[in-house]
C-alpha cells in the first residue's frame, strides 16, 4: 500500500470525536485540531516509546539509547580515522553527527516539554553526556586530521560535488572554533569550558523562566486576582502586558524583573566563560566566534546594521512614543509618564482605537482547525503538499493532546512528520518554538531518512461549546512556527548536518518570517477564515484594518528589538568592567528611549541569550530578507505554484548546504 493510501486509510478509521461546527464540515486536518483528542483505551496496544523509539517507553530508556549512541560513535570515529580521504570521509562524519543528534535533539526537547519529571531529568542527563562527547570529538586531533587530509587534497576535493565540499568545510569549522589547533593542555581547557557552559546555559534558561514571588500583604488586595497565589505568596511569572490597570502592569514589571543575585552570578559567569572560550580558540570575542559563517559575518557589521535601523527609525519612534504618552494622559491624567511597562499595552490600545481591531472580534473566525485548514490549503497550492492527521501509537507522544501530522507530497510521497504540541498544561514552557527531533538525510539504500519535528505553542484547550480560538497575533505565531517546520520538511539535503533549519541563524528565520506575510494577506486568509458558528467569512475590511494597524507604533516595536539585539552584541563583545545592569542602562537610553527602572534586571529574563547568544539580531536581518522575498516572489500572487516551487528549489531545499548570501544573490530578483 502506498504511503498516501496508507495515511488515508488511517484517517478513515481514526475515530475522531464530535467536532464543533454548525454550518459546514471541517477537513480531516481541521477536525483533528477543533476537537478534543479522544483517548484510545486499548489494553493490548504495544507501547512504542516516545517518537516510536522503543527504549523510551520509560525514562530509563534514555540511558540505553545514549550508551548505544556513544558506542556507535566510537566505531564511527575509528572508521573515519582509518578510511582514505574521499566522499566516504564526509559520509562517515555525517553519520557520526546523525548518531549523536538523533539522541541529543530528542533529549533536548523532552527535558523541557515532558510532563513527567522523571523523563525530564533523564533527558537532561543524556543531554549532558552527549554534549560532553561532542566537545571531546571537536578537539580530537586524529579525527580532525582525517578530515584535514581530505581538505588538503585539491584533486579529491575538486572531484566532489559542491554540497559534499561545503559539508566537509563546515565540519572543519566546528573543529576550528573548538580549538583543535591548540596544544593538548589548552584543548582540554576548551573542552572543560564547553562542559561548564552546558551547565551554565541550562541553569540560566531554567532561572529565566522561574516566577518571582512576593508576600500577599505587600500588594493591594484589589489586584491580587490578576496573579497566581498560594496561602502566603503571590507568584508573578510574566509582564501582564495586556492588563488595562496601570498598577497591575507596573507591579508585574517590577517584581518579575526584580534582581535575583544567584541568577545574576550565573549570567556573569556564563558571559565570562563564553569570552574565555572565544579568546582561547583565537577570536577577539564570543561575538566574533558566533558570527563566523553567518550572513552578517562580524559584530561590526551587526552594530552598523542596528545603528542604521536606529537612524532610520528615530523620528517615527519618537512620534510613536508621543502617541502612546498622549493616550496614557487621556486615560490616566494623574500618571501620564510613559514607562517601559506601558509600551505593549498602549500600542495595542492605539491600534484598537484607530482600526477597531479588538482581538475578540477576530478570534471567532480563527478557530485552530480553520487555521490548520488554511495552512494545508496554502502548502497544497504552493508546493503540492498536504498535512494529514494520524493517530499516534500508544506511548508515542508525551501528552494525550499532542497531534501528529504526516506531510505528504503529491508525487514524492511522505516527506516527514510534525508533532503539534499546541495546548497549555501545567509546567509546560510558555513559549512558541520549533524543535528538530530527527534531521533528514540520504541513506545508503537510496531511501531518505524522514525529518521529524515538534511545534510547541501555548493555546487554550477546545471546550465543549467552542474550539480553540486564535487572536491575530496567535495566528501569526502559528504560521511563523509552521514556516520552520516546512523548512525542515521540504529540505532534501544529502547530509543531516545541513538539513532544514541547520543553517546560519540569521537565515534560518527567513522562511518563518515570510510565513507571517501570508498570514495577513486577504487572498490567503479568505480561504480559511470562517466564523466557527455561522460559517460567515472574515470581511476583507477587517483584514485590511488589521494590516494597517501593524504600522501603528511599528517603529517603536522594531526599535525595542534593536535594543535587545544591541544588548546581546555588547554582552558578547569585548568585556567591560561594568555590570550587566549598567550596560543595559546605557544601551536602553541609546537604543530605546524609555527609562530604566531601578532595581530591575531585564537581562535575567532574556532567555534568548542561550540559544541566540550574539545572534539575536537575526530576527531583524531575516525580516529584511523575508520582506524582499515576499515583494519579489509572492506579493503579486501569494498562491502562485511556480513561485512556490522556485522558492523551494532555490532556498528551502538546500538547508545549510549553501552559503545563505549565495542563495539570496543567486536570485536576480532579490539581489
Amino acid at each position: 500500500m502506498s504511503a498516501c493510501k496508507r495515511l488515508l486509510s488511517v484517517l478513515r478509521h481514526r475515530g475522531a470525536s464530535s467536532v464543533i461546527r454548525k454550518v459546514t464540515t471541517w477537513s480531516p486536518v481541521g477536525a483533528a485540531f477543533n476537537a478534543k483528542q479522544q483517548r484510545r483505551l486499548d489494553l493490548f496496544e504495544k507501547n512504542v516509546g516516545l517518537f516510536g523509539v522503543p527504549e523510551l517507553s520509560s525514562p530509563d530508556g534514555f540511558a540505553v539509547v545514549q550508551d548505544r549512541a556513544l558506542r556507535e560513535t566510537e566505531q564511527l570515529v575509528e572508521k573515519a580515522c582509518r578510511s582514505p580521504p574521499g566522499a566516504i570521509t564526509v559520509k562517515t562524519f555525517d553519520l557520526l553527527s546523525d548518531t549523536l543528534c538523533r539522541v541529543a535533539d530528542l533529549a533536548d526537547f523532552v527535558k523541557v516539554a515532558h510532563p513527567d519529571p522523571a523523563y525530564r531529568e533523564a533527558a537532561e542527563r543524556t543531554c549532558i553526556k552527549i554534549g560532553t562527547m561532542v566537545e571531546k570529538l571537536n578537539t580530537n586531533v586524529e579525527l580532525c586530521n582525517s578530515l584535514k587530509n581530505l581538505l588538503d587534497s585539491k584533486d579529491i576535493m575538486n572531484s566532489l560535488d559542491s554540497e559534499t565540499r561545503r559539508v566537509a568545510e563546515l565540519f572543519m569549522f566546528d573543529f576550528e572554533i573548538s580549538g583543535i589547533h591548540l596544544n593538548e593542555k589548552k584543548r582540554k581547557e576548551a573542552v572543560n569550558l564547553n562542559v561548564q557552559l552546558l551547565d551554565l546555559n541550562n541553569e540560566f534558561l531554567v532561572g529565566s523562566h522561574t516566577p518571582n514571588k512576593i508576600e500577599r500583604q505587600a500588594l493591594p488586595n484589589h489586584i491580587h486576582h490578576h496573579f497566581s497565589k498560594d496561602s502566603r505568596y503571590i507568584h508573578i511569572g510574566g509582564f501582564h502586558a495586556d492588563a488595562s490597570d496601570d498598577l497591575v502592569r507596573e507591579v508585574a514589571y517590577k517584581i518579575f524583573l526584580y534582581p535575583n543575585a544567584p541568577l545574576m552570578n550565573t549570567l556573569e559567569e556564563l558571559l565570562v566563560c563564553r569570552n574565555q572560550l572565544a579568546k582561547l580558540v583565537g577570536y577577539d570575542s564570543y561575538a566574533h566566534r558566533a558570527l563566523k559563517g553567518t550572513m552578517a559575518k562580524s559584530p561590526e557589521n551587526v552594530m552598523n546594521f542596528l545603528q542604521l535601523l536606529t537612524d532610520k527609525l528615530s523620528d517615527r519612534t519618537a512620534q510613536d512614543f508621543t502617541m502612546m504618552r498622549d493616550m496614557k494622559a487621556k486615560l490616566n491624567p494623574k500618571n501620564a509618564d510613559l514607562m517601559p511597562w506601558d509600551h505593549p499595552y498602549f500600542s495595542g490600545v492605539l491600534r484598537a482605537e484607530r482600526f477597531n481591531i479588538e482581538p475578540s472580534l477576530y478570534s471567532p473566525f480563527f478557530s485552530l482547525g480553520a487555521c490548520m485548514d488554511g495552512l494545508n490549503s496554502l502548502f497544497s497550492e504552493l508546493y503540492g503538499v498536504s498535512l494529514m492527521a494520524e493517530h499516534p501509537s500508544a506511548g508515542e507522544v508525551w501528552n494525550d493532546d499532542v497531534r501528529k501530522l504526516a506531510v505528504v507530497h503529491e508525487t514524492e510521497g511522505l516527506l516527514g512528520y510534525i508533532y503539534c504540541d499546541f495546548f497549555q498544561r501545567p509546567d509546560k514552557p510558555h513559549q512558541d518554538c520549533h524543535f528538530t527531533i530527527r534531521g533528514g538525510r540520504q541513506l545508503e539504500d537510496g531511501q531518505y531518512q524522514l525529518p521529524v519535528v515538534v511545534l510547541m505553542l501555548s493555546l487554550a484547550q477546545p471546550s465543549k461549546s467552542a474550539p480553540t480560538l486564535l487572536t491575530p497575533g496567535m495566528l501569526e505565531n502559528l504560521f511563523h512556527e509552521m514556516g520552520h517546520a516546512m523548512h525542515s520538511m521540504l529540505g532534501r539535503t544529502r547530509y543531516q548536518h545541513v538539513t532544514g533549519t541547520r543553517c546560519a541563524t540569521d537565515f534560518a528565520e527567513v522562511p518563518s518570517i515570510l510565513m507571517e506575510y501570508f498570514a495577513t494577506d486577504y487572498r490567503v486568509v479568505n480561504r480559511f477564515a470562517r466564523h466557527y458558528q455561522t460559517g460567515q467569512p472574515l470581511p476583507k475590511s477587517m483584514v485590511t484594518r488589521l494590516c494597517e494597524s501593524k504600522k501603528v507604533c511599528g517603529a517603536a516595536d522594531t526599535q525595542l528589538q534593536v535594543f535587545y539585539a544591541a544588548l546581546d552584541q555588547v554582552y558578547h563583545g569585548t568585556p567591560q568592567n561594568r555590570s550587566t545592569t549598567d550596560i543595559l542602562k546605557d544601551l536602553q537610553q541609546k537604543f530605546y528611549g524609555l527609562p530604566y527602572i531601578p532595581n530591575t534586571a531585564w537581562q535575567l529574563r532574556f532567555s534568548h541569550l542561550i540559544g541566540y547568544g550574539a545572534k539575536y539580531y537575526s530576527y531583524l536581518m531575516s525580516r529584511a530578507v523575508a520582506s524582499m522575498v515576499w515583494k519579489q516572489c509572492f506579493l503579486r500572487d501569494p498562491l502562485n505554484r511556480e513561485m512556490g516551487e522556485r522558492y523551494r528549489r532555490e532556498m528551502l531545499a538546500h538547508g545549510g548546504s549553501k552559503e545563505p548570501m549565495l542563495m539570496v544573490e543567486a536570485n536576480p530578483s532579490l539581489s
